[in-house]
């Protein structure tokens, strides 16, 4: 029986329906009738004529109904954090680093010290190079100091200030560095001679890098730290190229030439 139990167990597991054994087998059930007749002659079946379809009027086209959008959904998605990965707290509640400014660039101008008289003269020089004496901005300014009741042939007074120093290197050569760069040294060039009544700034480079001003105190006095009284004046360029400013200028001379002129 158990023999049997195993063969129809492999049977099933063949997908086997029904058999026949060859032989007659121990132990196994007597065979069913039905299985023994043989199978009746398979009859062939005519294939029936095909049948053409009936032919029926185009049907008219018919309108494309129009399309109608569909409303889009945004659907939240939520951050993926790689795995492995740390969020540092207290990274995250330190303000964004603020990149800090650039330092300002040098600065570029060429003043000439100068002497006449009991006045000390700081005079811009726009092409860098020293006054000549037929030059006409020399000429204008020795029509100034005549106008000043100053002797009108300046003398030099070291070597002209070219800022920046250096083309290249890592020293700081910003507007603060030329402001005391060039105070420092009309203090020392002064030292080294009489004491002047009154400093003449003549250029705005001059006002602002000797006397820490601007444009806006052309024609007026100024006291300077450790250099003493100052007079800010238009440079010779720009007397030239506007002569309106002369009317100003020759207003203002009046009242500042008693200082250098009270000792005379």
């Amino acid at each position: 029986m158990i023999a049997e139990l195993r063969r129809r167990a492999y049977l099933s597991a063949m997908q086997v329906a029904s058999w026949l054994p060859r032989l007659e087998l121990p132990f196994a059930a007597p065979s069913r009738p039905q299985l023994l007749q043989p199978a009746p002659p398979e009859v062939p079946v005519a294939a029936a004529p095909p049948v053409a379809a009936p032919v029926s009027e185009p049907a008219p086209p018919s309108r494309p109904e129009p399309l109608v959008e569909r409303p889009k959904i945004e659907v939240p998605r939520p951050s993926v954090v790689p795995r492995g990965a740390k969020v540092d707290a207290a990274a995250a509640a330190e303000p964004p680093v603020v990149a800090k400014p650039m330092a300002a660039p040098p600065p570029r101008f060429a003043l000439q010290l100068l002497r006449a008289g009991d006045c000390a003269l700081l005079v811009e020089l726009p092409t860098g190079e020293p006054l000549q004496g037929r030059d006409p901005a020399y000429l204008l300014l020795k029509d100034l100091l005549r106008a000043a009741g100053l002797p009108d042939s300046p003398q030099l007074v070291g070597e002209p200030v070219r800022w920046p120093l250096l083309a290249r290197g890592s020293m700081d050569q910003g507007p603060q560095a030329a402001l005391d760069y060039v105070q420092s040294f009309i203090a020392a060039r002064l030292e080294e001679q009489q004491p002047c009544s009154c400093l003449w700034l003549v250029g705005l480079p001059a006002i602002r890098f000797a006397g820490d001003a601007d444009a806006e105190l052309y024609n007026r006095e100024l006291q300077i730290d450790e250099l003493g009284a100052a007079w800010a004046l238009p440079g010779l360029e720009l007397l030239m190229d506007e002569p309106a400013r002369k009317a100003e200028l020759w207003q203002a001379m009046r009242r500042v030439r008693q200082r250098w002129l009270a000792g005379s």
